[in-house]
């Protein structure tokens, strides 16, 4: 799907393509709305990029019990494979 958003509507808000995409992303992720990996590419950036943007504004990432496990067993599986 494509939203098309006329050059007059940027204007008035002061904000070039890529900044709409980026306010778009951070609002529809403090809704709940994406998830972290989705609101990043909506934003045109990498995860980690758009985690320092919402750093910079103080809006926390949501972290649940699930993807700490999977953080965990990753750094876990690399222990091993450094160990070797």
């Amino acid at each position: 799907m494509n939203v098309v958003i006329p050059g007059e509507i940027l204007l008035s808000a002061r904000l070039s393509e890529s900044e709409l995409k980026q306010e778009i992303a951070v609002m529809l992720f403090e809704k709940d709305k994406l998830t972290l990996g989705q609101s990043a590419r909506l934003a045109g950036m990498n995860r980690l990029q758009f985690q320092h943007l919402l750093a910079s504004r103080a809006i926390p990432v949501h972290y649940d019990i699930a993807q700490f496990e999977h953080d965990l067993a990753s750094l876990n599986k690399l222990e091993e494979y450094e160990s070797c």
